[in-house]
Parts: structure tokens; sequence; C-alpha cells
């Protein structure tokens, strides 16, 4: 009786751990497109509007478009690597560290994608609130609300990562 509860605990921990990677690599996937589209339809706001306006006059912008281009990339590559490792069964790269490093960047992302997000928005609404109505803000705005998208999922992200870092199981 002994062993056959140890073999299904074992069972259970294993669809435990699969259901867990699953679902963080929905929100990798995620991040990946909402990030991608961000950056997109923010690098697409050149000359728009009445005012021949662009993101790159102003920093907040700027800003707002590097931190979803580095999500983009980062969550591109965790997607590839988890991926990887479904049909392999091995990581890209073993790391010793690799909750660690998991954790931290999810962490550090997630912060600077929410304080990009939120400048941005700010500048945003401050351009609508001085020139009124246009297309140019109404773009920003449309990529500030992806990079928020994408804010969410590197957050979901982040507590997955720190689930598996408490729970000592590589993922």
């Amino acid at each position: 009786m002994r062993t056959l509860r140890a073999n299904l605990s074992i069972l259970n921990r294993s669809r435990r751990e699969n259901m867990v990677r699953r679902t963080l690599l929905g929100f990798r996937i995620s991040g990946f497109v909402f990030c991608l589209i961000s950056f997109s339809v923010m690098a697409a706001d050149k000359n728009q509007g009445w005012a021949l306006d662009s993101y790159y006059r102003y920093k907040e912008f700027r800003y707002c478009l590097a931190v979803n281009v580095i999500g983009f990339v980062y969550s591109g590559l965790q997607t590839y690597d988890l991926t990887y490792f479904f049909t392999s069964g091995k990581h890209v790269m073993q790391l010793h560290l690799r909750r660690y490093f998991d954790f931290l960047m999810d962490q550090i992302l997630t912060y600077l994608l929410v304080s990009a997000s939120s400048s941005a928005a700010i500048r945003a609404d401050d351009w609508e609130s001085n020139w009124g109505k246009d297309k140019f803000p109404d773009m920003a705005r449309a990529s500030v609300a992806l990079s928020f998208l994408a804010f969410l999922a590197f957050a979901s992200s982040s507590l997955i990562s720190g689930y598996t870092l408490c729970t000592l199981k590589s993922i």
C-alpha cells in the first residue's frame, strides 16, 4: 500500500509540473506576442496626425519601445527554451542557477514594462490634453495598452517562476 501511494504521489507531482510548464509556456507566448505588437504599433507611429509627430521625439515613447523590444527578445528565447524542453526533455542551456535567473529576469522585465507603460500613458494623455484628439496619441495609446497586457503576462510568468524557485523543482 505504501509503494502505491508513493507512485501516485510521483504521478501527481509529474502532472502538476507538466501543467505548470504548459501554463508558463502560455504566458511566455502571450508576453512575446503582446511585446511584438506593442513595439510594432509604437514604431509605426511616425509622421502621424496633423502635426506629423513621431514617437522618437518623446523619451517616454522611446523607453516604452525599448522595453518592449527587450521583453520580446527575452520572452522569445524563453519560449524557444520551453518548447525545446517539451520536445527533448532538456533545456537549451543547462544552468545551475536557472531558476534564480528566470525569476530575476521576470521580475526586472515586469517592473520595466509597468514603468515604461505608465510613463508612455501619461505622455499620450498629456499630448492629447494639450493638442486635442489625433491619430498620433491614439496609436501611442494602443501600444501602451498592449504593453500593459505584456506586463500582465510577465507578472504571471514571474509568479510561476517564483513558485518553481520556492518548490526547488527545475521547470
